[in-house]
């Protein structure tokens, strides 16, 4: 039974493991991201050494633009910028055995295809809600990857033309509306007003999951806050199953864990939208590996077997 070395590089953390070829987490580690490449090289030693002797293949998930035969990183805008130009194999001292590399949202949707959510299916539209808005879709049982790469950047979906700048360049993506930092700055924004609200009551920047705890247990300003995010990804989604015509919708990400609040009226705005003309249901649900973008790497090592 093969083994696979399986990375999955975030912005805070990176985790690692060595995964079998049903999915399971057979040992693991998790660090802190490094800011500088001098120090992020001398972590991927130590990983490689604990985690990848004897593994068959490698797979490494990794935000923004990544080749994914050579697992270069081309584009990587942020904190991870040093990793650009980068060979990720050749970084963990991996060249020698099969790997590859993906943006991390398609690594986690390769994941849910083989083990999780997804099973089964051809045809997917799948986002992770957290810090910024990742996205991947699978249609006809292939990724989107697009001519160079950029294809299934859901969270950079122009949602207002007049919003706000992006990371990506562009101004009102999805992410400014709906993402962990979105809804962290408007929480912020309406305790910085003085506005009557149990957000006044916490630290001074209140944490995504704080405003959709208040949303939950009745706060006016956090219900808006999180209504209003809500409503633009519904609509973004609705819009999206128009030009995609998938099987199902999944939600992933640390936000994914909001449950009813988010998930209930996103269904019904989904449905409202689209079942006048397709005639069916949509289904949105949660990803059943959320959290394991490792689980997902080690998916993308093993199609490399």
């Amino acid at each position: 039974m093969p083994e696979v070395f399986a990375v999955d590089i975030g912005g805070t953390q990176i985790k690692a493991a060595r995964v079998d070829e049903q999915g399971r987490v057979l040992d693991s580690r998790k660090i802190g991201t490094p800011h500088s490449i001098e120090d992020f090289s001398a972590a991927a030693a130590v990983l490689t050494k604990e985690l990848a002797t004897g593994a068959a293949a490698a797979g490494f998930g990794c935000k923004g633009l990544v080749d994914t035969r050579t697992t270069v990183v081309r584009v990587l805008p942020g904190t991870l910028h040093y990793l650009e130009g980068r060979s990720l194999a050749e970084l963990f001292g991996v060249a020698a055995i099969p790997a590859a590399a993906e943006n991390d949202a398609r690594v986690a949707l390769l994941g849910e295809r083989r083990w999780g959510a997804a099973r089964g299916r051809d045809d997917v539209i799948f986002l992770t809600l957290g810090t910024g808005v990742g996205g991947g879709v699978l249609t006809g049982g292939r990724l989107l990857r697009g001519s160079t790469g950029a294809g299934s950047h859901i969270g950079h979906l122009t949602v207002d033309p007049q919003g706000v700048p992006c990371i990506c360049g562009n101004r009102g993506c999805l992410e400014t509306v709906f993402s962990a930092k979105a809804i962290e700055a408007a929480a912020f924004s309406a305790r910085h007003r003085g506005v009557a609200s149990v957000l006044l009551n916490g630290p001074d920047s209140p944490a995504c999951e704080q405003v959709f705890a208040a949303a939950t247990s009745g706060d006016a300003v956090a219900i808006e806050i999180v209504s209003r995010a809500v409503y633009v990804l519904g609509a973004a989604l609705a819009g999206l199953v128009y030009v995609f015509d998938p099987e199902v919708i999944v939600l992933g990400g640390q936000m994914a864990a909001a449950g009813s609040i988010l998930f209930d009226p996103i269904r019904a705005m989904i449905r409202e939208r689209t079942y006048p003309m397709l005639q069916r249901e949509i289904p949105v649900v949660r990803s059943e590996l959320d959290g394991t973008g490792v689980v997902g790497a080690a998916a993308l090592a093993l199609d490399c077997l």
